[in-house]
């Protein structure tokens, strides 16, 4: 997936490097020369530029971006931004930073927003969602437990897909914590059964990391690559 970001700040530094992490393609824009660090993101491809001018998206590959995401310290700019990708360039998902609450209001469709948010981790996680059937996400990490919550959406090919929720076996760190089902949230009721486009949120305990692989395999095994 290309991603361009508009906003080279510690905001979107920090969402670059989610994304590369999870094998994006990333370029980041910014107009100040002070937030051209490149060495900190060093994989991303960068343009200094105004992300809020026509001509910078384009030269920045907003044509051929999958997802735009405006995170820059102003709302003025991420809106502008996120009008042009939407309007100009026909981006199929744009993510815009909402900095002031009071601006909350204008962040809508009108503007070309498609996803209003304001913490990076979130940012992120919503961004991937738009491709990310099958892969585990994370959203969000307690900093004093270690614990973290993940998402997943099931595939059709899903192995679990027809099964109870009582018959999952993910591991003895992780615990299925809620089932959005088109849109709804429900609790994870052993009976109900797994459908394909069902939303797992999982939590995993600091010592669970290491058993990402086990939670992946479980809900959603990727294809062994063979030489």
């Amino acid at each position: 997936m290309k991603v361009l970001i508009a906003g080279a700040g510690s905001v979107g530094r920090s969402i670059a490097k989610e994304l590369l992490g999870h094998g994006h393609e990333v370029t980041l824009i910014d107009n100040v020369p002070a937030s051209m660090r490149v060495a900190s993101v060093a994989r991303a491809d960068w343009l200094l530029a105004d992300a809020a001018s026509l001509e910078a998206l384009e030269s920045a590959g907003a044509g051929d971006s999958d997802v735009i995401v405006a995170a820059t310290g102003d709302d003025k700019v991420n809106l502008v931004v996120s009008l042009l990708a939407k309007s100009e360039f026909g981006v199929p998902r744009v993510v815009a930073r909402i900095n002031n609450p009071k601006n909350e209001w204008m962040f809508t469709d009108s503007w070309g927003v498609d996803v209003p948010v304001s913490t990076p981790r979130i940012m992120t996680a919503l961004v991937e969602e738009a491709v990310s059937v099958g892969d585990l996400v994370q959203l969000f990490r307690f900093h004093t437990s270690g614990a973290s919550i993940h998402e997943i959406t099931l595939p059709e090919d899903s192995p679990v897909v027809g099964s109870p929720v009582g018959g999952l076996s993910i591991g003895p760190h992780a615990v299925l914590a809620a089932i959005i089902r088109e849109g709804t949230p429900t609790g994870a009721d052993p009976d109900l059964t797994l459908e394909a486009g069902d939303q797992l949120l999982i939590v995993l305990s600091a010592e669970g990391e290491q058993d990402l692989s086990v939670v992946q395999d479980a809900l959603a095994p990727r294809p062994s690559s063979t030489d």
